[in-house]
């Protein structure tokens, strides 16, 4: 079944599943000292910048928890779109690991602005309110929409002025660096990030995601963080390998491209029917539009994808780095099919 419900329903890239198999010989010392790690930690600092420190994680979910655990302590409060992944999907875990309150800022399209957050910027020494500790920002966000650079220094600047730390949820960070033609740097580290949850499961990857800390402050607690989180693989060869094939001739970059440009066909598919309508700006791999509901109840009988508002017919479709020509083509042809059904 090919499904344009979620970028983690790809399959793993073929170089990815190359480098597992020659990772899986003989033994190797466990928990980061093996020679696979170092390549992989050579690797990210390389594309990011020399003096950071990358720890690798599980999963996604878990990479935030440890990122924000590092930004913060109990008594304090992370800011952060109401549909951000941590405030919506993450069922609660970054809360508990922080201890942390989430205070969500409506937004229009996902996007944080220092205009949005400014009025949650208060009662800062005030001992019965919790304290702004740090922002979380999705890049590309919830909506599929994406910060440009000088977007994400603005905000960097203001909470930077606050003694508080900017978090990037790079999930789909590679998809934004495509449609943007930035560099991995240049739409993090360069915009003032202090630490980032550097994401590839949707980009061609097994397992696996990266906590880099970009703020040298932040780097003394981050190995113990990451242990009592539940987050240090014993087996991290398996998890880092992947970052080096990932990162290696910009198998990253050549994904997410192709991933965006699926999208973009898709988008210039659907924008030809009248019946439909698009909810939010075509700018990564994400699609959020609406159609009539019978439509949707007969392109669900052969395609599987997410309501984002049931209540308003609006949908979610999410195109992949092995999303090809016939799999854009065929679906097309189901909507306009469903179309002709529904007019009968």
């Amino acid at each position: 079944m090919r499904s344009f419900a979620s970028d983690n329903n790809s399959g793993v890239h073929p170089l990815v599943m190359d480098a597992l198999a020659k990772t899986n010989i003989d033994h190797a010392l466990g928990y980061g000292d093996d020679p696979w790690t170092a390549e992989a930690t050579d690797k990210i600092r390389e594309a990011f910048t020399s003096d950071c420190e990358p720890l690798f994680v599980f999963n996604g979910t878990g990479s935030n928890a440890v990122a924000l655990q590092l930004c913060t302590r109990s008594y304090n409060s992370i800011i952060c779109a109401e549909t951000a992944h941590i405030y919506v999907d993450e069922c609660g875990a970054p809360v508990r690991m922080t201890g942390c309150q989430i205070r969500p800022v409506a937004t229009p399209d996902g996007k944080l602005t220092p205009e949005l957050i400014s009025p949650y910027l208060c009662n800062f020494g005030e001992q019965h309110h919790s304290q702004p500790g740090a922002i979380y920002i999705s890049q590309c966000t919830e909506m599929g929409t994406v910060y440009k650079p000088e977007e994400i220094r603005a905000l960097a600047d203001l909470v930077h002025q606050h003694g508080m730390y900017i978090h990037m949820d790079g999930a789909r960070l590679a998809n934004a660096c495509a449609a943007l033609n930035l560099s991995l740097k240049e739409l993090t580290v360069d915009c003032g990030i202090d630490v980032l949850s550097f994401g590839g499961t949707k980009n061609g990857l097994m397992i696996g995601e990266c906590v880099i800390v970009f703020n040298s402050v932040l780097k003394k607690e981050a190995i113990y963080i990451r242990k009592q989180s539940a987050q240090l693989a014993s087996k991290m060869r398996y998890l880092s390998c992947q970052f080096t094939a990932y990162l290696t001739d910009n198998l990253w970059l050549k994904n997410a491209k192709k991933a965006n440009d699926m999208a973009k066909k898709l988008y210039y598919g659907l924008k030809e029917i009248p019946e439909i309508c698009f909810t939010q700006a075509m700018e990564s791999n994400q699609l959020f539009l609406t159609m009539p509901r019978p439509m949707i109840e007969l392109l669900l009988k052969d395609y599987f994808f997410y309501f984002w508002n049931e209540n308003a017919n609006e949908i979610r479709l999410v195109t992949s780095f092995d999303t090809t020509d016939e799999d854009i083509d065929n679906f097309l042809t189901a909507v306009r099919n469903a179309r002709q059904d529904i007019k009968r």
